[in-house]
């Protein structure tokens, strides 16, 4: 059995029926979130031989921190739900792994133990609330604890219709909780109502669907830390962000969580890529469950490519160990990919590695 669909069937055994719901679903028919799969079927990868390459190098660098992989984990809520370590386990397996770790606005372990428990690069998500006190307090205690950059999650004016959690009137318990910010924000994300998602009601009670890219100088003044926006997928709003100041962009469409019928982000990489040009790196969400998907997104112009749902596999099939081994098993399929295409480098990968099914790349 494949390392990622192993973690994934233990990981279905350890947890909850309806937290696994909460971690698997999608939106509505859950299209999109199948679009993002299937999108990936459709490179094809082109090897090269005779080229002299015994091994590749995965390092790559980003905001003046290298990091040993291009795979990074996503930005997901409530860790605690799958581990008892929660967010802290994940830190030290990324760690582990040598990669990126985005902890998210909703982490379920403070943002210092966080920090204090990592050994490679370090980001916080923010979603864009009504309370942008809250924001703000946010923020400086990410860069005061030494987070890189903050990541602003822009496609969650409201939140997607998730079937699965309304069924299931998914509610945040056990106590776990979004320990980073005043419980007063978070109280309808615990309070149960049979046929309808906690989640989705607290989104509604704290986001705020009013912002516009002129509020980005806001949050940029509230740190020095770079200004990375998640879930961009045309190549119109690409080029607003460069505009009006991101530091880098995630092509993304939650994980499918937000609008079904929406395009798989694979589809977008390409518009987004081509529209921003050497403005700002772009990175990747949306899909990706093993190295051989992580090097068609980075040939075909992410800087690097960030999972979801894979490193809280590992996170609730073996803890901190689990996540680190999600992380090598795909970076070592990335390093495979790369050596037998022929490019000894991430910057030696470009769209010549990959065509798709039906043509050109």
């Amino acid at each position: 059995m494949r390392p990622g669909a192993d973690y994934r069937h233990r990981a279905e055994l350890a947890v909850k029926p309806d937290v696994w719901d909460f971690i698997e679903g999608g939106a509505e028919d859950e299209r999109t979130l199948a679009a993002n799969l299937r999108a990936f079927d459709r490179i094809r990868l082109r090897p090269r031989v005779l080229a002299g390459v015994p091994r590749a190098d995965t390092a790559v660098s980003l905001f003046g921190t290298t990091y040993a992989t291009p795979i990074g984990v996503a930005p997901t809520a409530y860790h605690r739900l799958v581990d008892p370590e929660g967010e802290v386990a994940t830190a030290r397996g990324a760690g582990a792994a040598g990669a990126l770790f985005v902890a998210g606005i909703f982490a379920s372990r403070t943002i210092e133990d966080i920090a204090a428990a990592a050994t490679s690069g370090l980001w916080l998500q923010l979603y864009w609330l009504q309370r942008r006190d809250v924001m703000q307090a946010l923020a400086e205690r990410a860069e005061r604890s030494g987070y890189g950059a903050i990541m602003l999650t822009v496609d969650v004016p409201r939140m997607g219709r998730r079937w699965r959690d309304m069924r299931n009137g998914f509610v945040i318990g056990g106590g776990v909780a979004a320990v980073n910010i005043d419980p007063a924000v978070m109280a309808s994300a615990h309070e149960r109502d049979a046929g309808s998602s906690a989640i989705a009601r607290h989104t509604a009670d704290a986001f705020d669907p009013t912002v516009t890219w002129t509020d980005l100088a806001w949050l940029r003044g509230c740190t020095g830390l770079p200004l990375v926006l998640k879930g961009i997928l045309t190549a119109e709003d690409a080029v607003l962000a460069a505009e009006h100041g991101a530091d880098a962009i995630v092509v993304s469409n939650h994980g499918g969580r937000q609008l079904d019928g929406a395009v798989a982000s694979l589809d977008a990489l390409t518009e987004v890529v081509d529209a921003v040009g050497d403005r700002l790196p772009v990175l990747f969400d949306g899909g990706v469950r093993r190295g051989t998907d992580a090097l068609a997104a980075l040939a075909l112009g992410a800087r690097m490519v960030l999972m979801g749902r894979p490193p809280l596999w590992g996170l609730a099939a073996g803890g901190a160990d689990g996540v680190a081994g999600v992380l090598r098993a795909a970076t070592a399929e990335l390093e495979h990919a790369m050596v037998l295409a022929g490019r000894p480098t991430l910057a030696a990968l470009d769209r010549s590695a990959v065509r798709t099914s039906g043509g050109a790349a």
